[in-house]
């Protein structure tokens, strides 16, 4: 069981949730893990669930502590690490985690990071390649 399964069944338990509420939840969060690389904003999303755009809001918020907005930023930034690690270029992997601009990509990368794409990128790369020849 994940973090997330886990907090939701909590919530649920404390709270005497609606099931369809838990179910709506949890069936957005993981539309937003399989296909975080769309575009994807909170019209489109309420759609694919068939729940009003504010009570998604809501009800995301509620169990996760993030809009569905900041989950999918930080799911584009865990994800870009990895392709990262795998020695994509910054523009590349910018636009295989589905970011648009690559200044923004940036922008937000080193905000949630600390570091540049790049800068993350070579840092990660000479920690590899020095475990390698210790």
């Amino acid at each position: 069981m994940t973090f997330y399964e886990s907090e939701i069944k909590r919530i649920k338990e404390s709270c005497f949730s609606n099931d369809k509420q838990i179910e709506t939840v949890i069936g957005m969060r993981n539309y937003i893990d399989n296909n975080y690389e769309s575009n994807l904003n909170l019209d489109f999303l309420s759609h694919t669930r068939f729940v009003s755009k504010y009570h998604l809001l809501r009800l995301f918020k509620k169990h996760y502590g993030v809009t569905p907005r900041q989950y999918l930023i930080d799911k584009r930034i865990e994800k870009s690490k990895e392709l990262l690690l795998n020695k994509l270029s910054v523009t590349e992997t910018c636009y295989a985690v589905g970011f648009e601009s690559v200044g923004s990509f940036s922008t937000l990368f080193k905000t949630k990071t600390g570091k540049s794409p790049s800068q993350f990128q070579k840092e990660q790369l000479s920690r590899s390649k020095l475990r390698i020849e210790s």
